[in-house]
C-alpha cells in the first residue's frame, strides 16, 4: 500500500514529559522524504542496497565514532526507511539527545547522497 498522507495520519507515540536524552534503549525508524524507495530493492526476500543504501548503512555505523555516548544495536535498511536500536549511555561529551542523533544522521546521508548525485 502506497503512503497517502490523507489516509495515514500519524500521531506521536512519544511519552509526554519523558526525557529521551536519558540513558536507555531506543527503537528508531527513519523514513525517506515522501517515502521514496531510494536505498535499493528487495529481491527474492533479500534487501539489495544500491549506492544510496550503502551511504545510509555507512553513515549509520559511523554514529559511534561521532558520539561517545551511543552504542548501536541491530539495524536494517529497507528501500524507503531504516530501523535501528540505539543505546544511549548518558548525555556524553556532546550532550546529544537521540533527536540530534537522528538529525545528524539524516543530514549526513542527505549531503553524501547529494554529492553522489552531482557526480553522476
Amino acid at each position: 500500500m502506497k503512503y497517502d498522507p490523507q489516509k495515514h495520519h500519524r500521531r506521536s507515540i512519544r511519552l509526554k514529559g519523558y526525557d529521551y536524552s536519558q540513558a536507555g534503549l531506543y527503537f528508531i525508524t527513519i523514513c525517506t522524504q515522501n517515502r521514496a524507495c531510494l536505498f535499493g530493492i528487495i529481491e527474492n526476500g533479500e534487501m539489495k542496497l544500491n549506492e544510496y543504501g550503502q551511504i545510509a548503512c555507512n553513515e549509520w555505523t559511523k554514529t559511534t565514532e561521532i558520539r561517545n555516548n551511543v552504542e548501536l544495536g541491530d539495524f536494517v535498511i529497507m528501500p524507503n526507511h531504516i530501523h535501528g536500536i540505539v543505546r544511549l549511555l548518558g548525555r556524553g561529551e556532546l550532550h546529544s539527545p537521540n533527536t540530534n542523533i537522528v538529525r545528524g544522521y539524516k543530514s549526513s546521508v542527505t549531503k553524501k547522497m547529494g554529492l553522489l548525485w552531482l557526480n553522476e
